[in-house]
């Protein structure tokens, strides 16, 4: 053989070596690599090539599928009363992805989680049958919510103290997750991406915002829990005004005939005296205030129910005068109207809290559980006797005080209103807030509630927690004890 033969060959033995190699290579170790990449459109196509598992509200499906009229997916998603339960259900798109419950339960819906497959199927790699997720959604509770807010922008949550279910959860202005469901809805996405209302927003919980005064109960527990009062019902030593520390600017209050000096805790919910507050969290110190917050759940950056919320957040670093502004709910503070409805559902169940969840069951396709989410952890907050004290301060602020329209014949109810400064030299109209409790002491039931109005399209002097929030809580609380 001569040379010029042999270098070829030798040549041509090295490249079939070398594809060899590689095709080994993305067989053996990229295989999975590619198999997940979200550009792989055989994902996409055998998501979509079956019906997907449902989302189930109350023992009915609020999603569906529906066969499309061609192309290489055969199947999209479809809702029904989309609009009512996106924030629960989220969307599952076959071009911009899934969400809430649609995204963290993707593989069981649509077939490919490991847990749905027995051995032979595994062996095999045949497709299973989708799985559904069984949500603790109340579907009285969720209507009143979404029908109290209307053409609101705003979001409430509702939640059961004594078992942590997510009872309802809204966000409004919403969507009907069907719209861009297809693989044809770029002027719907579109639409909706470029609204600025954004209603593809979870605000219920991924939106946190200034609390305004509903964080003066945690302020409230605080105080109670390290013994600088010892009942709600103690005079505080409260000047009226209070100049903040290292300032001249005196911390005012909206009702400037209110009692609000040296007034009780009590008085000082009842009337929201901004003067009692900020200078209890100066007198506590921002440590103790935002041991209390995180012990509420601020600052939780893993806070999943299952989707994943947003931290509400208690801010560090702060001067006296900074300490003062975050004891009613200003300056940096921020949170979610879920971390709300937790702070007055901990205060419902005796100062315990259980933790937030809207998935009670996973099951497969014959209704056997893969994952129950009943049995949840549950951790003091406060002692048996501030949370006592605090709901009997919360009832006062129904019963007398800013909190009226919250009031429901035969229940005991208590909670805060809220108005939070919002802007820059509080330029815009505020946030209004109400979060609250009900129970009903003929039938047990109990219900938490937070609701947050971020525009009602009210004039600013009309914008108020009680005026605006409190109905839409009362609404809900209703429903729940009904």
């Amino acid at each position: 053989m001569n040379k010029t033969i042999r270098r070829a060959a030798v040549f041509s033995l090295l490249l079939v070596l070398s594809l060899l190699l590689r095709a080994t290579w993305v067989q053996a170790y990229e295989a999975k690599a590619l198999a997940d990449n979200a550009h792989n459109r055989r994902n996409v196509m055998e998501q979509y090539a079956r019906p997907l598992g449902d989302i189930v509200v109350a023992g009915s499906p609020v999603t569906g599928s529906k066969r499309t009229d061609g192309g290489d997916l055969r199947y999209k998603r479809v809702y029904t009363e989309g609009e009512l339960y996106a924030a629960v259900t989220g969307y599952s798109s076959q071009v911009y992805g899934a969400t809430q419950l649609e995204g963290v339960y993707r593989d069981v819906l649509d077939g490919t989680d490991p847990r749905l497959k027995n051995p032979l199927d595994a062996l095999t790699g045949t497709s299973t049958e989708p799985g559904d997720v069984l949500t603790t959604i109340d579907p009285a509770v969720q209507k009143a919510g979404y029908e109290a807010l209307g053409d609101i922008k705003g979001a409430a949550v509702a939640l059961d103290p004594k078992t942590g279910r997510v009872l309802g959860m809204v966000s409004t202005p919403s969507y009907d997750p069907s719209t861009i469901a297809g693989s044809s809805d770029g002027d719907a996405w579109r639409k909706l991406t470029t609204d600025a209302d954004k209603p593809l927003v979870n605000r219920a919980m991924r939106q946190p915002v200034a609390p305004g005064s509903t964080f003066k109960l945690v302020v409230a527990a605080a105080a109670l829990e390290d013994g600088l009062y010892g009942s709600v019902d103690e005079p505080t030593r409260s000047p009226d005004p209070y100049t903040m520390p290292g300032t001249v600017m005196p911390l005012e209050n909206e009702n400037r005939s209110a009692p609000c000096e040296n007034a009780s805790l009590r008085t000082a919910l009842q009337y929201s005296c901004n003067n009692v507050f900020g200078k209890l969290a100066v007198d506590l110190g921002q440590d103790k205030v935002r041991a209390m917050a995180e012990k509420f759940g601020f600052n939780d950056k893993e806070l999943d129910i299952p989707v994943r919320a947003y931290p509400s957040v208690y801010p560090t670093g702060l001067n006296p005068s900074q300490t003062a502004l975050t004891g009613i709910g200003q300056f940096d503070v921020t949170a979610t109207p879920l971390q709300m409805a937790m702070v007055s559902a901990a205060l419902a169940h005796d100062g315990v809290l259980e933790s937030p969840h809207m998935v009670s069951r996973v099951v497969d396709a014959d209704g056997d559980t893969l994952a129950s989410y009943d049995d949840t952890d549950a951790r003091r907050i406060v002692s048996s006797a501030t949370a006592e004290q605090l709901r009997s301060a919360m009832a006062t602020v129904v019963e007398d005080g800013t909190g009226g329209n919250a009031r429901i014949d035969g229940a005991e109810v208590g909670g805060k209103t809220g108005t939070a400064q919002r802007g820059v030299d509080n330029s815009e109209k505020p946030y209004a807030w109400f979060t609250s409790y009900a129970k009903d002491p003929a039938t047990g039931k109990e219900v938490a509630v937070a609701v947050l109005i971020e525009d009602s399209h009210a004039e600013r002097a009309e914008v108020s927690g009680n005026g605006l929030a409190a109905p839409v809580a009362r609404a809900m609380m209703e429903a729940a004890l009904t």
